[in-house]
């Protein structure tokens, strides 16, 4: 269970942000020397250079992103212009890529920072270029929705690379592109011209997500357990059926991978920020705020606190909470992860996605759960404390990485063992470099009383 230290609010936090974007700036200058195009998009580490080897290019958009994200919470002009230019030069064809449910990684953390940088005024950009962002972010999000199988209960869902058949926890975090699309004003076309609505596709994706992959503790089976996250849902395409659960890169459907229950925290308290931009109107035809609101808050609450009960005291979780080797290791909830043990591997990256989820549903329950909110903040606050800190943050100028102890795919034995290891360990993933930075620019944010979403009042609103 994550233990509340002396981190009570994100000011507590300045000293080690300031500390942790010079660290930042280093591991990108790092990558920036030793990488070109021809090399793919980085995916994780081996011995400490960053290597391609993924099942898409599902990662290009964080590292441009991370150039961004640097600009953002540094104002270094050199890493806006890096980022502008790698966006401009190797983004495009993730725009039209049909074959990836993975749009709000890879294009919100590009052209969707620029534009909200840019309608921030952060710096001057021109109104072809404006305009051209937002283009970009209503194409992104109209072809991720395209992937759409739909359920025998009416709804539907937007269906991994595995295929039609399959749901990904993941993906409720890639929803941002829908409602970026959505709050500019765009619909997909279909056959015979019929229009498409994008808030329709995300909510009813949001709330097949929050059905099938996230458990309720209703007693739906006798794995029912709240909170916990199953990372695939299989579905009959010929029905719509609902078949079972599975996973892909956990130990089994029936434990928690928690990279995918991370992605599930922040994904659904993202989805009620941008929830809050939505006209009742919009709405009503989906199920009314209420039912979506609730659907939304209770996944975002059940995850959080799933992860809250199952994680070690300093917010790190190990890769999986059913992983076998954790019997070897009696009591691990209750004190500091250990990423040096024989046994299971932590990873960090879930806790750079969790941290923020945690904190930004704290910030949304503000006004209407205070004690529940503060439960949350001081749960987030504690694991970006860790993260910030060794052993997890690399200070070693011959590591590309930045956050370490990061796992990719345990299953597929993909990630690097070292000699003196019996599990993987010290190497980063670029997922986990950016969410670390993108958690470190908003709790820097709240830490000078704003706050840090893609969504205002009005689409591209200044926060």
């Amino acid at each position: 269970m994550i233990a509340p230290g002396t981190i009570r609010t994100a000011s507590d936090l300045v000293p080690s942000l300031e500390r942790f974007w010079p660290v930042s700036a280093t591991a990108l200058d790092r990558l920036a020397e030793n990488w070109t195009a021809e090399d793919g998009a980085p995916v994780y580490t081996v011995n400490g250079r960053y290597t391609s080897r993924g099942w898409t290019e599902w990662t290009q958009g964080f590292q441009f992103g991370s150039s961004l994200l640097q600009f953002d919470a540094t104002g270094e002009v050199r890493f806006l212009e890096s980022g502008r230019a790698d966006t401009l030069a190797h983004m495009p064809p993730h725009l039209t890529h049909v074959g990836v449910h993975d749009h709000g990684f890879n294009n919100v953390s590009t052209y969707g920072n620029l534009w909200r940088l840019a309608r921030e005024n952060r710096f001057e950009a021109t109104a072809a270029e404006i305009d051209g962002w937002e283009l970009a972010l209503q194409i992104s999000g109209a072809v991720q929705a395209i992937r759409w199988t739909p359920t025998a209960d009416g709804d539907g869902f937007i269906h991994s690379f595995n295929g039609p058949h399959s749901l990904f926890a993941d993906t409720i975090r890639s929803l941002r592109s829908l409602a970026l699309a959505h709050q500019l004003g765009h619909r997909l076309l279909g056959e015979h011209d019929e229009p498409i609505g994008l808030l329709e596709r995300l909510v009813q994706h949001a709330r097949t997500t929050s059905r099938y992959n996230v458990y309720q503790g209703t007693g739906r089976d006798r794995y029912d357990v709240r909170g916990r996250v199953a990372h695939e849902s299989l579905f009959n395409t010929n029905d719509g059926r609902y078949r079972c659960a599975s996973t892909q890169q956990g130990y089994s459907p029936f434990t928690t991978w928690t990279r995918g229950l991370a992605w599930v925290m922040l994904g659904y308290a993202e989805l009620l920020e941008f929830l809050e931009t939505v006209d009742d109107s919009a709405l009503e035809p989906l199920g009314g705020r209420r039912d979506i609101a609730g659907m939304m808050l209770e996944a975002a609450q059940a995850s959080c606190d799933f992860y809250i009960e199952t994680t070690p005291s300093d917010g790190i979780p190990y890769w999986d909470t059913g992983a076998p080797g954790l019997a070897e290791m009696p009591g691990h909830r209750e004190q500091p992860a250990d990423p040096h043990n024989d046994h299971e591997p932590v990873d960090s990256s879930a806790a750079a996605i969790a941290c923020q989820g945690l904190v930004r549903l704290g910030r949304v329950l503000e006004s209407t759960d205070p004690v529940a909110a503060q439960q949350y903040t001081l749960a987030g606050l504690t694991t970006l404390a860790t993260l910030l800190e060794s052993p997890y943050l690399s200070t070693d100028p011959n590591h590309q990485g930045l956050l370490l102890h990061a796992v990719y795919h345990r299953p597929n034995s993909w990630d690097h063992v070292p000699k003196d290891s019996k599990i993987p360990r010290g190497e980063s993933c670029m997922w986990g470099d950016y969410h670390l930075r993108e958690a470190a620019v908003y709790v820097g944010r709240l830490a000078r009383g704003q706050d840090h979403s893609f969504f205002g009042a009005e689409a591209g609103e200044a926060s």
